[in-house]
């Protein structure tokens, strides 16, 4: 339960963190940045101070962080249900069975006596 929770929370922090990335502006994405002008200011300073769009990138992303680790742990932790684990065991004992069938039975070996051949003599 607590993982579905947080997977669905997770992805909607992705969609927010997606939608705040793309409504960013680049810097020197004017006119003047497109022709060539502008670009010593980015280079040597004047920066703004960081607006709320940036601040939202910033906090969108760490709790983006925070949730894939604790994914990671709740579905790492002894117990739970994996479908990766599950279609392996399913894999394996599949595997086991046509072995199994292939090799023969003891019990049939040990039915049929085996007399030893004695060597003809000339």
């Amino acid at each position: 339960m607590m993982t579905t929770l947080l997977t669905v929370f997770h992805v909607i922090v992705c969609l927010f963190l997606i939608m705040v990335v793309l409504l960013q502006q680049g810097k020197g994405a004017d006119w003047a940045g497109a022709f060539g002008g502008g670009g010593t200011q980015n280079t040597f300073g004047a920066r703004a101070s960081g607006t709320v769009l940036s601040k939202a990138t910033t906090a969108a992303a760490v709790i983006f962080m925070i949730t894939s680790l604790a994914l990671t742990i709740l579905i790492s932790q002894p117990g739970g249900s994996s479908v990766i684990r599950e279609g392996a065991k399913q894999k394996q004992q599949q595997q086991q069975q046509p072995q199994q069938q292939q090799q023969p039975q003891p019990a049939q070996q040990q039915s049929t006596p085996v007399t030893p051949s004695t060597p003809e003599k000339k």
